[in-house]
């Protein structure tokens, strides 16, 4: 019998049949458990960069070549599943912009409130109109309304700009203190990952001077600080928590994942992995004992954009593993529940204006020559900076041509912590580091302030020089120490996660978001 490829009438009848059976379907699922991730500084740069990493150690990993010339990357280890972030490998994808009322760039406060209330707003402010006269529900709080488990989860300190947004209302994200009472007096069920940055008293004129702590204690939260007791949670769940890192690195923060080797003694601290796969346990646990109705969990990488402001493209790529990571402890979850779970994974603007490609290295790449790094730009400025500033210091003199050079510690440090051999690199890079070094240790060098403003954006001169210098040799540049205004793409897998394809503003996420969990309301809610 001759197989005959269907005529023209009977593909319309079978797409017609295939879109009802679809919207059928799509009628009858219900969204149970949903999952929003959400890598702050996270676009296709910081993606894309990643992945060609992660298919470098993959195939240095396996001693194969990079390709047939230096420089090249094999485009099958770039594609192989293996060497790819789980959520790039998602089926559904969208984009959507990130402008706020004002600006074309963004911050994490107005992007948060479009992300959790559906409106725009200027930066800096949270959940509040910019004209102050409003203050609006998040589709956090609108699901809790009805019955949903929450759980707010953050790499970074959990009373800052994002997790805030899906909590608390505030016309400046600098109210620590008020946001953190706002956090208090939420009622929702899990709070993970860093600290807080104000729990006791005002730092900014206008905030509040309430002691969270005791809040938390009067409505019922238990705040553990311990690996033990927070990793019991998966069997021994609590029905309010704030689970906080036992050390917090900059800012109430987790440390950055590169740091691992440095911060991790005795294993005493949790990955965003670990704090998701908690959360998901505690609040699961809950939900299966009262009221069945759900969860909605917020995950935010938020050092993904810290390592980024910085230009440290290393430190930034390792934090976007471990947040995938994290993404990983949903699919598994979705794997035992696909029918009623919803996963996303999006970020809320480009940070740095990072490059996949740099004029020194034109159409070739050397990622493999940034994995010499064995720190963050934050720790080695801490710690292996300092101790050097201190020895060093005294009757510093910046005039001198060759202070770093003639520094053999510091070449040390050099090669040690970042893999530069200070002897590879041309003359233009080691002026360069001779005049960060100076502007380090003497707090002036030949520059003038606004050479020196562009060059290193506020952060350590040396520092900083030292990563734009390891990122050029790997192929990757930065135009900025801030936000960037460029689309930001969107990943979901599960029930109604075609809701999320096209090209859209990131307002209409909330609404989307509001749609899928069956919120009654009409985004933006007003208090």
């Amino acid at each position: 019998m001759k197989f005959r490829l269907p005529g023209k009438h009977t593909k319309v009848a079978l797409f017609v049949l295939w879109i009802l059976l679809a919207v059928s379907s799509m009628a009858a699922a219900e969204v149970k458990y949903v999952f929003f991730f959400l890598g702050d500084g996270l676009s296709n740069s910081q993606i894309q960069t990643t992945e060609a990493a992660m298919a470098t150690a993959y195939a240095k990993s396996t001693n194969q070549p990079l390709g047939p010339e230096a420089g090249d990357l094999n485009a099958n280890y770039l594609l192989n599943p293996a060497a790819r972030l789980r959520f790039t490998q998602f089926p559904i994808m969208g984009m959507q912009t990130t402008y706020d009322a004002y600006s074309l760039n963004t911050d994490s406060a107005s992007a948060g409130t479009a992300f959790a209330a559906g409106i725009k707003t200027k930066s800096g402010m949270i959940n509040m109109s910019p004209d102050q006269k409003e203050q609006y529900k998040s589709v956090a709080q609108l699901a809790h309304e009805r019955g949903m488990k929450v759980g707010i989860l953050t790499s970074v300190s959990i009373d800052h700009a994002t997790p805030a947004s899906y909590y608390a209302s505030v016309p400046s994200r600098s109210y620590f203190n008020s946001i953190g009472t706002q956090l208090a007096n939420s009622g929702y069920e899990f709070f993970g990952g860093g600290g807080f940055v104000s729990p006791q008293k005002a730092e900014k004129s206008g905030d509040t001077n309430n002691d969270v702590y005791a809040l938390l204690a009067q409505n019922g939260y238990t705040v553990l600080n311990d690996r033990a007791s927070i990793l019991n949670l998966k069997t021994n769940p609590k029905s309010k928590v704030v689970a906080i890192n036992p050390w917090l690195q900059d800012s109430a923060a987790l440390p950055y994942h590169i740091d691992k080797v440095y911060y991790d003694n005795g294993n005493m601290n949790l990955t965003l992995s670990e704090m998701t796969e908690v959360a998901i346990a505690n609040l699961e646990a809950l939900d299966r004992t009262d009221g069945g109705k759900g969860f909605f969990i917020m995950v935010e990488g938020g050092k993904i954009d810290w390592a980024c402001h910085a230009n440290d493209a290393m430190a930034a790529m390792v934090d976007v593993i471990d947040f995938d990571a994290a993404v990983g402890q949903a699919i598994d979850f979705y794997n035992r529940h696909p029918k009623e779970t919803l996963i996303i994974v999006t970020g809320d603007h480009e940070t740095g204006g990072m490059s996949v490609g740099h004029a020194t290295t034109a159409y070739k790449a050397y990622y493999d020559k940034m994995f010499g790094q064995k720190a963050s730009f934050q720790y080695f400025t801490d710690n292996q900076w300092q101790s050097h500033k201190t020895k060093y210091a005294t009757g510093y003199d910046y005039t001198r041509p060759d202070n770093l050079a003639s520094n053999a510690d510091m070449l040390v440090l050099l090669k040690e912590v970042f893999g530069l051999d200070y002897s590879s690199l041309n003359d233009y890079q080691k002026q360069r580091l001779e005049d960060a070094y100076d502007k380090s240790m003497a707090g002036k060098n030949s520059n003038n302030d606004a050479a020196n403003k562009l060059l290193y954006g506020g952060y350590e001169a040396i520092t900083v020089t030292i990563t734009h210098i390891l990122n050029e040799i790997g192929g990757i540049g930065w135009t900025s120490y801030s936000h960037t205004g460029q689309p930001v793409p969107l990943f979901a897998i599960g029930q109604k996660a075609d809701t999320f394809v096209g090209f859209y503003d990131n307002t209409d996420i909330a609404k989307k978001l509001a749609s899928v969990m069956n919120i009654s309301q009409t985004l933006p809610v007003v208090k």
